[in-house]
């Protein structure tokens, strides 16, 4: 498997301040690992800037407007309780929504098989016209609208298991049925969204986890419900919003996954895409706030993603 990696110098310049959960450590000990020469067939990317153009398929101008404003020289502003700007937010939000389409453009021209993408600020809370969790623009979102519209692709599915609800990819595809959504996430918990009767026209599909549950749990669910549809839907793109938030360890949340548990939902992931996309698989990274287990996660994630392909029925 030829497989991108998309990382920069400016996603570590957005400062959330002392103590936040989503800090630029976070890619720091993500870079550790894959910096191992057990990772040397990763082919870096070097994202460009992302526009505006490229912004304006999910969000509306004034929410890009506010946003990239609202940019302090100097210190930090807060556009909510949890949601951060500092003097180099700017930069890195752009960048990261010129990762995930510069991705989408070249793995789709055949350039690699697959795609991980280690983007901050993180993106699927992000709705039209609000920033918040952490998140400025939404990347997966905006990644899919560019994939169906520039790349006029009929059927993508994105799979979300960190373990929020991606509220904002929800809301951006509610009524539009060439997007599946299938996101696993922990309820009751932030933001409040994510129960099973939210289908939007059937393209929606939303299994909670309770508190305490685990692997068992997890696999059992996605065998159930997610995998199926995600068959039965036949994506021509599978995007993954990767969140490693549901690990046992994760201090924001009370799902117990460990790593063997992220090993399984990528191989099962990418068993579909080789059947149905080619192999065609773009992972964006979400949450996770422990460092060391995000750091654990993260390795068996990409290394999946470098092993050879199990089924390829291109």
């Amino acid at each position: 498997m030829k497989t991108l990696y998309y990382s920069h110098a400016d996603f570590l310049l957005h400062d959330t301040g002392i103590s936040h959960p989503e800090s630029a450590d976070r890619l720091r000990s993500i870079a550790s690992v894959l910096d191992a020469p057990e990772f040397s067939g990763l082919i870096k990317a070097s994202p460009p800037l992302g526009t505006e153009q490229q912004i304006r398929l999910i969000h509306t101008q004034s929410h890009i407007d506010n946003v990239l404003n609202a940019v302090p020289r100097h210190g930090l502003h807060y556009l909510d309780s949890d949601t951060v700007l500092s003097s180099g937010s700017g930069k890195a939000a752009l960048r990261a929504v010129g990762a995930v389409c510069d991705a989408v453009d070249k793995i789709l021209a055949g350039e690699a098989d697959d795609a991980f993408c280690a983007v901050r600020p993180p993106g699927h809370h992000a709705e039209a016209e609000r920033a918040m969790g952490f998140c400025l623009f939404n990347n997966i979102a905006i990644a899919a609208e560019y994939a169906r519209t520039h790349h006029q692709l009929k059927r993508i599915a994105i799979v979300d298991f960190d373990v929020h609800h991606g509220n904002g990819t929800q809301t951006a595809f509610y009524e539009q049925p060439a997007v599946l959504y299938a996101s696993s996430h922990e309820v009751p918990h932030y933001p409040g969204t994510g129960y099973p009767n939210e289908t939007g026209v059937g393209n929606i599909i939303n299994v909670p986890l309770a508190a305490g549950e685990s692997g068992l749990e997890f696999r059992q669910k996605y065998n159930k419900i997610i995998l199926p549809a995600l068959r039965a839907f036949k994506p021509e793109l599978l995007l993954v919003s990767a969140g490693f938030d549901a690990h046992k360890d994760d201090p924001l949340a009370s799902i117990r996954l460990v790593e063997d548990d992220y090993q399984w939902i990528t191989q099962e992931l990418m068993e579909i895409a080789g059947i149905y996309c080619g192999g065609r698989m773009i992972s964006i990274l979400e949450g996770g706030y422990n460092l060391k287990a995000l750091a654990a996660s993260i390795a068996v994630h990409v290394k999946t993603l470098l092993a050879p392909e199990v089924q390829a029925d291109k």
